[in-house]
């Protein structure tokens, strides 16, 4: 009997690989199918001297790291930029808030992402404390404005929220902690996630509510299975914008995974 149960374990691990497997070699066709999908893209803005920002936010783990780096991966090294933003200097302290910002706006035929970005103000900012309420009443005041005249000027802006549940970033950061190849993404402010995860919803909600507008909508891509959510990411981004050759069946995104913000689909945001 036991050598029975033993054969049966191996048949079913032996299933159990070959599905895992199939799965990893899907993802990566797709993964690379979708890559090439985004040299289209690129050629055609370089040709027509577009200029594209791409805003990434999210929680603490939601990956924002891993998506930037299968976007950017083989797009041209020279009209690529991730920009990452760090703490101020004591002199941008001083500044416009907005002003550290504008200096990294992309020029002619370049692709810009931003890795966090001005949402910092209503984001980790207003839940840390590093910043007043009148400071936040100031920026989505602003923001909003300011994103109008980007958007009428010509910059192509597309913005994502990358949304994860609680029980998936406490294993996420667990696993960041214990691997000495990440432990360096570990700060204070990633330490505090899992105990601030009320009020990080509740900023994330004002966020939404005060600066999804028609030239710029907020689009949330749910990430708890981190590999589909890469994909899907890609998908909608490639399907925002006209290229020549480009799939149309293979950038349909999966609307359960990807979709614009709406006062109607805030129910389905991790709380």
């Amino acid at each position: 009997m036991r050598a029975s149960r033993s054969l049966t374990d191996k048949l079913k691990e032996a299933t159990m690989s070959k599905r895992h497997n199939h799965g990893e070699e899907h993802y990566h066709r797709t993964l690379e199918a979708l890559q090439i999908e985004l040299v289209k893209l690129q050629r055609r803005l370089i040709a027509e001297n577009e200029r594209v920002l791409v805003i990434l936010e999210g929680r603490d783990g939601a990956g924002k790291d891993g998506t930037i780096k299968r976007l950017t991966e083989h797009m041209s090294p020279r009209d690529t930029r991730v920009h990452a933003p760090g703490k101020p200097s004591n002199r941008e302290e001083t500044q416009w808030y907005f002003e550290r910002f504008v200096r990294f706006l992309p020029s002619g035929g370049e692709f810009v992402v931003f890795n966090r970005s001005w949402y910092n103000r209503a984001g980790v900012e207003t839940v840390m404390g590093f910043c007043s309420k009148a400071d936040v009443k100031k920026f989505f005041e602003a923001v909003v404005p300011l994103e109008e005249i980007l958007v009428r000027d010509g910059i192509r802006l597309r913005k994502y929220y990358l949304d994860i549940s609680k029980q998936e970033q406490k294993t996420r950061l667990a696993a960041r902690r214990a691997s000495p190849l990440t432990q360096w993404k570990i700060s204070p402010v990633d330490q505090a996630a899992q105990k601030k995860w009320s009020a990080y919803s509740a900023a994330r909600d004002a966020m939404f509510e005060h600066t999804s507008h028609a030239l710029a909508p907020w689009n949330v891509v749910v990430t708890d299975e981190k590999k589909t959510a890469r994909l899907e990411f890609l998908r909608d981004l490639l399907a925002s914008f006209d290229y020549k050759g480009k799939d149309e069946k293979l950038v349909a995104p999966d609307r359960e995974i990807v979709f614009p913000w709406s006062e109607a689909m805030q129910h389905t945001l991790a709380h």
